[in-house]
C-alpha cells in the first residue's frame, strides 16, 4: 500500500552549502552521494549526469527538497558539491556527514 502524501506548508526559506572534496572518481561519488542523501532522509524525485568527452563529470540530485549538484575536476584531484535545501534539519546533517568524505 503506497503511503498517502500530504501538503506540509513550508516557510519560504532556503539554505546553502557548498564544499570541495578530494574525490574525483564519478562512480564513486554517485555511489557515496545517494547513500548520504538516503540517511539524511532527503528525498530523490531525479538524478541525471553528464560525463564531459575528456576529463569531467557532473551531476544532479533533484531533491523534493531542492537539490544537490556535483562537478568534478580532475586534473585539480577535487570535486565542488553544491546543496540547496528547504529543511535546514537535513542539511545540518548531511554537512555533519559529508566531514567522513
Amino acid at each position: 500500500m503506497k503511503k498517502k502524501e500530504e501538503y506540509k506548508e513550508l516557510e519560504a526559506e532556503m539554505f546553502h552549502y557548498d564544499e570541495w572534496i578530494t574525490n574525483v572518481n564519478p562512480e564513486d561519488i554517485k555511489i557515496e552521494i545517494e547513500q548520504l542523501l538516503n540517511y539524511c532522509e532527503f528525498t530523490i524525485v531525479n538524478f541525471t549526469e553528464h560525463f564531459f568527452p575528456v576529463k569531467g563529470y557532473t551531476a544532479v540530485w533533484l531533491l523534493a527538497e531542492s537539490h544537490l549538484a556535483v562537478h568534478t575536476f580532475p586534473d585539480k584531484y577535487k570535486t565542488y558539491l553544491q546543496i540547496s535545501s528547504c529543511n535546514n534539519d537535513k542539511l545540518q546533517l548531511l554537512k555533519q556527514k559529508l566531514t567522513s568524505l
